[in-house]
């Protein structure tokens, strides 16, 4: 790990942190969680927004909240990718995948699932 890797994960590391003493460590489990796993970077970042709603908001708080942005997306692109693996190898088309996406095309869904892999294959 270089000394900009080590940085990222500190700053990391000191946001969950801050979110976690202001409620993410009192989030309750989710069922696909194992038992004692932390909160996930999505649920802190809600966390976040939702106590930005607060006038008395504190603003380590909220730039915690964004500093896990990133983190937060990859995460949903892990789950994003292993629901399209998932409706692939249960039988479904990219046209019908298409459609739950949003898209106006199975060449889109195609064009989505590649571009998901690339940023989870991307170094970050």
């Amino acid at each position: 790990m270089t000394s900009d890797d080590h940085s990222r994960a500190a700053a990391l590391s000191a946001h969950r942190t801050a979110l976690g003493a202001v409620g993410g460590d009192e989030l309750s489990e989710r069922p696909w969680q194992h038992p004692g796993q932390p909160a996930s970077d999505c649920d802190l970042v809600r966390l976040a927004a939702w106590k930005a709603s607060a006038t008395d908001v504190d603003a380590d708080v909220v730039m915690a909240g964004l500093g896990l942005i990133g983190a937060a997306r990859a995460e949903l692109d892990q789950v994003e990718a292993g629901l399209l693996f998932a409706a692939r190898a249960s039988g479904v088309t990219f046209q019908q995948m298409a459609g739950a996406l949003g898209l106006g095309s199975g060449q889109a869904a195609q064009q989505r699932m590649s571009r998901v892999l690339a940023r989870l294959d991307a170094p970050s």
